[in-house]
């Protein structure tokens, strides 16, 4: 893209450029072009994410029906009950069905932890694997060499409830980024390719090449990047660059695959194809910043790694010690399985599942959707909220801010205008249409009316011409007006539409992008919590200007093209800042995919909702906010339910290690199961107390 061409326009440029009307929008709603694209592996991703939580499901069932009959067959749980339901050969039955559950219940552990043991970083799934391992090879051992109790109901307990934890978290968060795919769906399927003779035929988008001549018609979509060489028209290319008002385009200038051609015909030569293309390096920036952000250990993991090397650790020395005191191999090992056992608490695995369940509902009930569970624990280190303005700070929409009239009243001029722009679909005609059904005007019967290419429009109402026309227009024709007013609103950012009656000036409307209602206070409420606000948009520096200062927001970067956007994400990242993004648009998503957590307001692109980690469906600022205070509650209870988790270990472990046995206190594998009971018990209702700090 012609970077100078598109970011150098003065405000009266805007102006002139983005009052050409029109009363036709033919637009086709085509289909995304079908490619062969290495990406397409994302929808394959969210497919195997389904397929993940249903096996954990299948799993989890199957595993506690057969842990029923282990748990009634079970010496040691029958003792705790006080029954007798043994009988000959049941120890064969009960290893039986144990080795099923082991196999099958235990498989997702072991087949993980192999995995983080291939990255040596040992977490949740290798200690979980370590002690059902170990359960199950002594408890084996105890029915065919070793003499003691087994601990198959410790076994079969332990891999029920870690399938249940996994089930519930992935269960409340499932959903994967299909954000390239969705970078794929704005290029239409087909281009209209004119012909050496003239003739224009239909052609699929991905047979294009460089030099091909295509035209595109009021309403469609660009197919593909290219240079103007005949028509003008303005075009919305607010979805790639973040620029709010519509971008006049004529021979010479460059236009955007997948902008949007507002209203005149434009022909132009394919000048990029492939790779090439806007839309392709956004694809490659997204894919290379999902592929570079830092894969964060989740806080369970954490926790489960040191619990790991605690059990190997404690479960060697305990063996070592008694074996070298005792001599008795059977009673060293049985402290040691105890101790292991004992280290891998039934709790840990509901723990922060049952949290992540309810934040997950909390955040849903209130508008946000979260995508990434670890981007999202780790989102109350923030200190830093960039946010898009386009859409995000603001409506995304023209919205009247100012109604100056010249010997009318304030209606008659609205009325006027809302009748003549209502035979538009301009961006500005909506924003005046939009007022005037807000304030239950009628239109008038509007006649004749006309297009003025570059200049704006025309049309009889009540006999007489109405014009709606630029400053550039008023100038030429040296047509009075007020113009330190007309330059104070210029400098504010908005668009200032002049209308005429029979020629001579009877007012002019000024209209800018509505800011959010919520922004301010969501900028204000940030700055209370020590978190700094900065504003990142491909708009012109007038208008981010003017509303950074209306926002209270110190730190305004504009003018800035996609990959500028990332670049900016990678340099605060670098100033060790820790960086939220919020934005809507296709050329927020490498921004939302780079920085430490996305956010995408719910009203924006596909693309933008795809890749972000948070979704705010409600569009609100504010929520940005809540997000925020519900990730730091997030974690307070995660902590709180860690130590409840793995806390009672602190007594447990050194008993069950036998430090007093010779005291005649040592820990059975029963007194064992009703601390395990009640702190599962303490977690469950400790995670139903969660709630965002007003």
């Amino acid at each position: 893209m012609d970077k100078d061409k598109h970011m150098n326009h003065n405000h009266e440029n805007h102006q002139d450029e983005g009052m050409e009307h029109t009363h036709n929008s033919n637009n086709d709603d085509q289909g995304h072009e079908e490619m062969d694209h290495d990406n397409a592996n994302h929808e394959g991703h969210e497919d195997h994410h389904a397929m993940m939580v249903e096996d954990f499901k299948r799993r989890f069932f199957f595993s506690l029906i057969i842990t029923i009959p282990i748990l009634l067959l079970s010496p040691m749980i029958q003792g705790f009950l006080g029954a007798d339901w043994r009988f000959t050969g049941d120890s064969y039955i009960l290893f039986a069905l144990s080795t099923i559950l082991f196999i099958y219940g235990g498989k997702p552990f072991i087949t993980g932890a192999r995995d983080e043991l291939k990255k040596k970083s040992p977490a949740m799934m290798t200690l979980i694997a370590f002690a059902i391992s170990v359960a199950y090879v002594y408890s084996a051992s105890t029915v065919f060499i070793l003499k003691g109790n087994d601990f198959f109901w410790e076994l079969a307990t332990l891999i029920v409830i870690m399938l249940l934890g996994h089930w519930i978290e992935m269960k409340s968060v499932m959903g994967a980024s299909k954000a390239l795919d969705e970078l794929l769906k704005l290029m239409p399927e087909k281009a209209h390719l004119i012909k050496e003779n003239g003739e224009i035929v239909d052609v699929l988008v991905k047979q294009l090449r460089t030099g091909d001549t295509i035209l595109v018609k009021p309403g469609e979509k660009i197919p593909i990047d290219g240079i103007v060489y005949d028509g003008t028209s303005a075009v919305n290319e607010s979805m790639l660059t973040g620029e709010s008002l519509p971008v006049e385009k004529e021979s010479g200038d460059e236009v955007t695959g997948g902008s949007i051609n507002i209203d005149g015909v434009l022909k132009f030569k394919v000048s990029k194809t492939g790779d090439d293309t806007f839309l392709s390096k956004v694809v490659r920036l997204v894919r290379e910043a999902q592929e570079s952000k830092s894969n964060t250990q989740r806080l369970a993991d954490i926790a489960a790694k040191w619990l790991f090397y605690i059990a190997v650790t404690a479960g060697t020395i305990t063996f070592v010690i008694w074996f070298s005191i005792t001599k008795d191999i059977n009673f060293a090992i049985t402290r040691a399985v105890t101790v292991i056992i004992i280290s891998c608490p039934h709790a840990l695995g509901l723990a922060t599942p049952l949290v992540t369940a309810v934040s997950t509902s909390i955040g849903a009930k209130r508008g946000l959707l979260i995508k990434n569970r670890a981007a999202f624990e780790n989102a109350r280190k923030i200190n830093a909220v960039v946010f898009d303005k386009t859409g995000t700070l603001t409506e995304g929409e023209f919205g009247i801010t100012d109604i100056h009239e010249v010997g009318v009243s304030q209606e008659e001029l609205l009325t006027i205008a809302y009748s003549v722009e209502a035979n538009s679909e301009h961006p500005i005609a909506k924003g005046i249409v939009k007022e005037g059904k807000k304030l239950n005007l009628k239109t008038r019967e509007v006649q004749n009316y006309q297009n003025l290419t570059g200049q704006g429009l025309k049309a009889t109402v009540d006999g007489k011409e109405i014009m709606a026309v630029s400053p550039g227009y008023m100038r030429r024709e040296k047509i009075e007006f007020d113009v330190n007013h007309y330059e104070r609103l210029a400098q504010e950012g908005k668009t200032v539409v002049f209308i005429l009656q029979d020629h001579e000036l009877i007012g002019y409307i000024a209209l800018s992008d509505i800011i959010r209602d919520t922004a301010k206070q969501a900028v204000t409420t940030l700055k209370s919590m020590n978190i700094e606000s900065i504003m990142l948009t491909g708009d012109n520096q007038k208008v981010a200007s003017y509303v950074g200062k209306k926002l209270g927001i110190d730190t305004v970067i504009a003018e800035v093209l996609p990959q500028e956007k990332s670049d900016k994400i990678t340099e605060l990242l670098k100033e060790g800042k820790k960086v939220a993004m919020t934005g809507d648009g296709v050329n927020d998503a490498p921004s939302l995919a780079k920085a430490d957590l996305g956010i995408a307001i719910g009203a924006g692109t596909d693309v933008a909702i795809e890749t972000a980690d948070v979704i705010l469906v409600r569009s609100n600022p504010l929520d940005v906010v809540n997000i925020l205070k519900l990730s730091k509650a997030t974690y307070k209870k995660m902590v709180q339910n860690l130590a409840w988790a793995t806390g009672y270990n602190i007594i447990a472990l050194p008993l069950a290690a036998g430090v007093l046995y010779n005291q005649g206190i040592i820990i059975s594998p029963a007194m064992g199961a009703v601390f395990m009971s009640l702190s599962t018990i303490i977690v469950a209702i400790n995670a139903r107390f969660l709630k965002i700090d007003e």
